[in-house]
């Protein structure tokens, strides 16, 4: 093949990618702006894949017969617009690895709040029941590495609005889609439609033999259904009415529904718990459902999931004082399904990057649950503004520690302390990972 394949920047994506890529004949350099991890260098010497850090050789870029792009880089990087202005294609490592699938399937996921959720409780399912498949997307692996490393019959995928920017031929056999709020519109030029419409691409190659998972209920995705033509087997999930083909929630009874089968449980034997996390369930177990699982299967698995790290963790009980780690809650939205779920008296740890928030959402959830505010960030102003007038207590910290510390001062016996920031990580840590992290361990050093 020889074919120059050009891997646009060298995270678990593009290391993956790569990984492919050789195994499929091409040559492949992988290039990235910044400093590389020691685990990717390592990993890409090892295999014998050229690469390059710290810079781009566009003359040798601008050769390739084929890009494949980070997610984490925008279109409006100037060495992308070159790329596209040369007429080279630019795919995303989804697309990639999708081409070389074969004949397995993909349940994909995305939806701005619960998908990494929902693909977790999808893959226990499966795993559950049976299947032989694979965590792959924003959630373990990259699809790419899977595909090269150890190839599976199904991959459950978690899949971000950047991934389904830059697919093709991209066909998931099963797609969900949580729900849709404003998120990341500082990489949609603050056009909300734009995001819109990235999402809904999940659907776009999709055929009549395949399904569509939707939340009924949210208005924006009931807004726009109409306006992409979905060829796929529509499964809507709902709370407010009953449904002949779906999920739907009444008197705390989940009723499941597909053409082959029918079955029902009971919301008090879901391991997770909180509303949010009710809709992330009815869509999982839809999912494993149309693809012919079992049902006693599913019911055993969405009774024993374990909840996720850093989404609405439970840390500590400390001198009658609970800490919650949602830092995971990299948006307004997210924060609200964590407050929407609080039954105690809430301090809440908000701040970060702010990628365009807009806090009136959670407004009226911060007057009736939130008795005082820490700040955690380097720029706090934007979170002083939106609740300054309502909440009695407002303080900055600049550190994990600094603010576990001040809520557990400003916390009576009997009251929650509440990371879920609302904003990206990148001021203060590496990550919400590594912020989850922080907070967990000055919360054991109280």
């Amino acid at each position: 093949m020889n074919e120059l394949v050009i891997i646009l920047g060298a995270g678990e994506s593009g290391v993956g990618a790569a990984l492919l890529a050789q195994q499929q004949g091409y040559d492949c350099l992988v290039s990235d702006g910044g400093q590389l991890k020691s685990v990717h260098r390592h990993e890409l010497a090892n295999a014998g894949i050229a690469f390059e850090e710290g810079k781009h050789s566009e003359e040798k870029i601008l050769q390739a017969a084929l890009v494949v792009k980070s997610p984490g880089i925008p279109e409006k990087n100037e060495l992308v617009k070159k790329i596209r202005a040369a007429g080279i294609q630019i795919i995303s490592e989804i697309e990639f690895a999708y081409r070389f699938i074969g004949s397995s399937q993909v349940i994909a996921i995305t939806g701005s709040n619960g998908k990494t959720t929902t693909t977790a409780l999808t893959h226990h399912i499966c795993k559950h029941a049976g299947l032989d498949c694979a965590l792959v997307g924003n959630i373990g692996y990259s699809f790419a590495r899977q595909v090269a490393e150890a190839p599976k019959p199904w991959y459950i995928a978690e899949i971000s609005s950047f991934q389904l920017d830059d697919i093709e031929s991209f066909r998931p056999h099963v797609a969900i889609l949580t729900n849709i709020t404003e998120d990341h519109l500082d990489r949609y030029d603050y056009q909300f439609r734009k995001y819109i419409n990235s999402k809904f691409r999940i659907t776009e190659n999709q055929q009549a033999s395949d399904y569509f998972i939707y939340n009924e209920d949210d208005e924006v995705t009931m807004q726009h259904i109409g306006d992409f033509s979905i060829l796929s087997n529509p499964l809507p999930t709902s709370m407010r009415k009953e449904l002949l083909h779906g999920a739907f929630i009444k008197d705390s009874q989940m009723t499941v529904a597909t053409a082959d089968e029918k079955f029902q449980m009971s919301i008090y034997d879901f391991a997770l718990k909180g509303k949010h996390n009710q809709y992330n369930t009815m869509a999982a177990g839809l999912a494993a459902s149309v693809i012919g699982l079992r049902k006693e299967k599913i019911r055993e698995a969405i009774q024993s999931f374990e909840a996720l790290e850093h989404r609405m963790e439970s840390v500590a009980l400390v001198r009658g004082v609970e800490f919650i780690n949602d830092s995971k809650a990299t948006n307004v939205n997210s924060t609200w399904y964590a407050l929407e779920s609080m039954t105690k008296p809430t301090v809440l740890i908000l701040g970060g990057i702010d990628k365009g928030n807009d806090y009136s959402l959670i407004l009226d959830l911060v007057k009736e649950k939130v008795k005082a505010i820490v700040c955690m960030g380097v720029d706090n102003r934007k979170i002083h503004e939106a609740f300054q007038y309502h909440v009695p207590v407002m303080v900055n910290t600049g550190s994990a520690a600094e603010a576990v510390h001040s809520a557990f001062r400003l916390a009576a016996k009997g009251d929650a302390v509440l990371l879920s920031p609302a904003c990206a990580s990148f001021d203060l840590f590496k990550n919400y990972e590594d912020r989850g992290a922080q907070f967990k361990e000055a919360v054991k050093n109280l």
